[in-house]
């Protein structure tokens, strides 16, 4: 299965913050929607990086007051690791394994198709593994 296959069966809204906002914006916003990440775009809606959850927490362990009122490009992470929308459901969960992440965001050139999170793939592969068991019944009792 490939992650334009996943993303067809999701939702597809994309939380983003602008990096002129602050980190007290991002916070109201993870909380609002009760999600764990959001990206960093430019006024052209492109992406500049993503904000995560753990991101705050590390900066507010290392800058105890103040921070919340900083622009989020100081505590975002820049590097981000994407995909593309081909790209296949394993080569996700192997990335996503060997950096240490929960969300990718899904890239097509600049622009942004989606994310794509670790509930996706679990929910994704529990439902792979389920209608496997009920083909197997069905033979089984078939015959």
């Amino acid at each position: 299965m490939s992650v334009n296959e996943l993303l067809a069966n999701k939702s597809n809204e994309i939380f983003s913050v602008n990096v002129s906002d602050t980190l007290r914006d991002a916070i109201k916003l993870l909380n609002a929607k009760n999600i764990g990440v959001v990206l960093v775009t430019n006024k052209n809606g492109k992406m500049k990086g993503i904000l995560s959850e753990r991101d705050i927490v590390r900066k507010a362990l290392a800058q105890e007051t103040g921070f919340r009122d900083e622009l989020v490009t100081k505590t975002m992470t820049k590097k981000v690791f994407t995909v593309s929308s081909d790209a296949s459901i394993d080569e996700v969960m192997e990335l996503m394994t060997k950096a240490r992440i929960r969300h990718i965001p899904v890239l097509d050139g600049d622009d942004i198709k989606g994310m794509i999170s670790i509930g996706d793939i679990v929910k994704r592969k529990i439902a792979d593994a389920e209608n496997e068991a009920a083909v197997l019944r069905d033979y089984i009792a078939s015959g």
